[in-house]
């Protein structure tokens, strides 16, 4: 039995991973946040990893308020970057397999075609380029490595687009929602199965990988479907990014193609829509 490191264990997609996990049997899992384990403290996470025995670590801890980062950029490279840095470190001294989390905003999102994993890297704001340091670092330091970039990360955990849309729909009678910024929507639980897939399969396949549930939508296609599906009367107006402004710039275009994870792991990925439908039913 191997034991398995998730960091950011009080987060929404660790949670998730909690809730598909019960179901595995060779694979001891202990779920850390700050509290327990301070990645951003090298000598923390070398002592956790000695005392602990770990063989894998999944890398869920990240700064995510994409538009504070901007007013904090030493707290946003602090976690992303050196935090998983400290991580590679320890996994490279005790020979263990990461698998890390990452992001969309690592592209400028100014390409018309889905991004793969080889496709040139721009982030616009703080919090890509953070996420971007924490990659390099990944791949500077350590060959046993999963890089797995995800986007619109949404569960029935955690803060995130589809409970806050819920939230505003019972309070509101209309809302303004952009639409000319694309992606796909990502349901937590599909991307924890993904996680379990690559932990359970892994082989000498170590690198980037692109997932995200399949399809293509805008913020307003998602908000419509949010509240179509769920019943929720309130009606969604269109508006361009540039008539919401945020303190972080957005990837107008980050669509990920996802051919080389499904060739690599054999795997099935739902379509945005359905997998909604199916986190709505809870």
């Amino acid at each position: 039995m191997s034991n398995v490191l998730v960091t950011g264990g009080r987060g929404q997609l660790a949670t998730c991973i909690g809730q598909v996990a019960h179901i595995d049997d060779d694979n001891r899992f202990i779920y850390t946040d700050y509290t327990d384990l301070n990645i951003t403290e090298e000598k923390e996470v070398e002592r956790f990893f000695e005392d602990t025995n770990i063989q894998f670590c999944i890398n869920c801890a990240a700064y995510t308020a994409v538009d504070q980062a901007e007013a904090e950029p030493k707290k946003a490279d602090l976690v992303n970057h050196i935090g998983t840095r400290n991580l590679a470190t320890a996994c490279k001294k005790h020979r263990a397999t990461l698998i890390h989390i990452s992001t969309d905003f690592v592209f400028d999102g100014l390409q018309s075609l889905p991004y793969n994993e080889e496709a040139a890297t721009r982030p616009l704001g703080i919090y890509g380029a953070s996420k971007l340091a924490g990659e390099t670092a990944i791949i500077e330091i350590l060959e046993q490595h999963y890089i797995i970039r995800t986007s619109w990360l949404y569960s029935n955990y955690g803060d995130n687009f589809m409970k806050t849309m819920l939230r505003l729909g019972q309070e509101r009678d209309s809302l303004s929602v952009v639409c000319d910024q694309i992606g796909t929507p990502t349901y937590g639980i599909d991307l924890a199965r993904m996680v379990l897939n690559v932990l359970s399969n892994s082989t000498n396949m170590y690198g980037i990988y692109h997932y995200s549930n399949e399809g293509v939508a805008s913020w307003y296609d998602f908000s419509k479907a949010i509240f179509d599906i769920s019943g929720v009367e309130c009606h969604v107006t269109p508006i361009a990014g540039a008539d919401f402004p945020t303190s972080a710039e957005r990837p107008a275009f980050s669509v990920l193609d996802k051919t080389k994870v499904k060739r690599d792991f054999g795997i099935d990925i739902p379509y945005w829509r359905d997998s909604l439908k199916a986190c709505l039913k809870k």
